[in-house]
């Protein structure tokens, strides 16, 4: 069991989402950042999919009430374990009693809390994850709030206790920056995201200046920014036209441009339609960024083709075996 000390700014039970329902107007929901929950699970040898804590902008603490094992990923954050620093991207055994804090976040908005076996709320629509919106999954269908107690799924023990071992992702991570929107860089002061986007339909809407402001702009994320989407500041972009449309299916990702001119993207708690013009669609691989990006930092948009975001993303789930393999190498010492 694991019980709440702290919530923190918002913190929920997520997995890696709600998937074919969406045709009945229920959105994704799931991790923002799916690969830092899928690398807390592969650290302690869940499922991928095992349900764990999303914790936005730290400022959180749990006290674990049964001995188990965790592990800490996502943003980088000053955490503690009963007075003690635990790294980032690590796995350790926690005793009955200790508590987990997470300080301020210096990296990142939000961390994955990850308890092995994972945690046992009921499965909603084939997820374990919190739906805010609809309220419903994780616990209650809410953020978590102080006194909430969660259940995990019952495993065999370890053969013996796990003292601490992590991944040296700062390289490595899926989102990390891009310089030249092809070679990874870990990210610094000034760095600033490039965003792949695939034109859709009303990209010939914009104005050809309108068009070459969307790509040369260094837009800000709006403090309104949320789970549902990410508001950007920045220019007014004008169309050639006003068009009155009509709703239509859209998935997290698509970059829409309401009549202030000031483009939203999409993103896990985002809505099953719309009726906004559709500018593109950020490319899978490039969509965990929005996980990690505070309010007022700064992305840029660059546009692809369907050959670039496909090779793009090929590369993570090979990148998740491999560090599946190397985790598994280090917990054979374990189990």
């Amino acid at each position: 069991m694991i019980e709440v000390d702290q919530p923190g700014f918002q913190s929920s039970v997520q997995d890696l989402g709600r998937y074919s329902w969406r045709h009945l107007g229920v959105g994704q929901s799931g991790a923002m950042d799916p690969f830092a929950l899928s690398i807390a699970n592969i650290l302690l040898g869940n499922d991928v999919n095992a349900a764990a804590l999303e914790i936005t902008m730290g400022a959180a603490s749990v006290t674990f009430q049964s001995d188990t094992e965790i592990a800490l990923t996502g943003a980088r954050v000053d955490a503690t374990l009963d007075g003690s620093r635990v790294p980032n991207w690590w796995a350790l055994s926690v005793r009955a009693g200790q508590q987990l804090r997470l300080g301020a976040t210096h990296q990142g908005v939000r961390s994955y809390i990850a308890v092995r076996g994972g945690i046992a709320v009921p499965s909603v629509l084939d997820s374990a994850s919190t739906d805010l919106k609809g309220e419903f999954g994780g616990l209650l269908g809410r953020a978590l709030k102080k006194g909430d107690v969660l259940p995990l799924h019952p495993t065999p023990p370890l053969s013996r206790r796990n003292p601490g071992f992590g991944l040296p992702m700062r390289p490595n991570v899926p989102y990390a920056y891009y310089s030249d929107g092809r070679e990874p860089e870990p990210p610094g002061e000034d760095s600033v995201p490039v965003i792949h986007v695939l034109p859709a339909a009303q990209w010939t809407d914009l104005t050809d200046v309108a068009q070459q402001q969307f790509l040369d702009a260094t837009w800000i994320v709006s403090a309104q920014s949320n789970r549902v989407g990410c508001r950007l500041e920045g220019p007014v972009l004008q169309t050639r036209m006003r068009r009155e449309m009509r709703s239509h299916g859209i998935v997290p990702g698509v970059v829409q441009l309401p009549p202030s001119g000031q483009p939203i993207v999409q993103l896990c708690d985002g809505n099953t339609s719309g009726g906004y013009p559709v500018l593109g669609v950020v490319i899978r691989a490039d969509l965990p960024v929005f996980a990690q990006l505070p309010p007022n930092a700064c992305l840029r948009f660059a546009l692809c083709d369907m050959e670039y975001a496909a090779t793009q993303w090929s590369r993570y789930p090979q990148l998740l075996d491999d560090l599946a393999l190397r985790c598994e190498l280090t917990r054979q010492r374990f189990n």
